[in-house]
């Protein structure tokens, strides 16, 4: 197939572009290199089945396409508090671009939304069918009611349009290619413990997150495309549930050095604890299920930031 990937040169998309070119696909790849980086894609450059386009999916664009898979918006608090409005614009704007194309060329069109819509959940684990906590007009919400208001575009096309859509929810992911300075908990303790400073947690470290390792993630991506029987909702993540500290001593270890625990206030809308229900993901996806432990995860991370600056 020819697929498209909105978003194509971030941490993800970089991925999925790999596995996609693998199993024998056609890519182009748009990107407006804001968080995403020409280097997460540069061995596929020259390969003949791959394309890069310099892009911003807030602007309109048209492609011949089999597939879309919309991965675009930054996905860190540092990066989409940079430029709320903008941050909003790509999640609205880019949706509503992205349905339109499938519209018109009647491809299947994949929703990348996040764990995020469940805000600071009153329910745990979150199960899809959890509406949320979400503040509307906090800082983090550029974020969290834009990918909100996302899916709310892809099931409207869907029933009205008959767009052929996909959504997904992904929860906290980290692996290679991760960017250093996207203030993810996953990279700043590996880059903090990498340069021999303190390691530093929010709170008192008890908050919980589930960190799915990107191969298994991009492995259910691929699977609830290909299938027929859900348009989603799905929760993909690992439901592996660890504190914040947990994680910090973890990758002390791993990484070495004299770094020691700090702690710092817990941001506005932090949420307390996440951890996907994934119920659907292993009714739907042919028992999908995340397969890379963390610390092997983990162990893999730190290589490849080993290779970094």
């Amino acid at each position: 197939m020819r697929i498209l990937i909105t978003g194509g040169a971030g941490f993800l998309g970089s991925h999925l572009s790999d596995r996609l070119l693998k199993d024998g696909h056609e890519v182009i790849v748009i990107d407006n290199l804001f968080t995403g980086r020409k280097q997460n894609i540069a061995h596929l450059l020259g390969n003949p089945k791959f394309e890069f386009v310099r892009h911003d999916v807030i602007d309109p664009f048209k492609f011949e396409v089999d597939q879309i898979y919309n991965l675009a918006c930054p996905a860190s608090p540092p990066h989409y508090q940079f430029n709320p409005i903008k941050t909003t614009k790509t999640s609205v704007v880019g949706a509503i671009n992205c349905l339109g194309l499938a519209k018109r060329v009647k491809a299947r069109v994949f929703q990348a939304s996040t764990s995020e819509v469940y805000g600071d959940p009153a329910l745990h684990p979150q199960p899809e069918s959890y509406w949320g906590n979400v503040n509307p007009i906090g800082k983090r919400s550029c974020y969290d009611e834009g990918k909100r208001c996302a899916e709310t575009l892809f099931f409207d096309y869907h029933r009205e349009n008959k767009v052929d859509i996909r959504v997904v929810r992904i929860f906290n992911t980290y692996g290679p290619r991760m960017h250093p300075n996207d203030g993810r908990v996953v990279s700043n303790f590996i880059v903090q413990a990498r340069k021999g400073e303190d390691s530093t947690i929010y709170g008192d470290g008890s908050q919980t997150r589930s960190f799915c390792y990107v191969d298994d993630l991009i492995e259910g991506f691929l699977r609830l495309m290909t299938q027929t029987a859900t348009v989603g909702p799905i929760n993909i993540g690992n439901p592996g549930e660890f504190t914040m500290k947990q994680l910090a001593e973890l990758t002390l270890k791993l990484v070495g050095g004299p770094s020691k625990l700090v702690h710092r206030p817990l941001p506005a809308d932090d949420p307390k604890q996440r951890r996907p229900d994934i119920t659907l993901a292993q009714k739907y996806l042919n028992g999908w299920a995340p397969t890379v432990p963390l610390e092997e995860g983990l162990r893999r991370t730190i290589e490849y930031f080993k290779t970094q600056v």
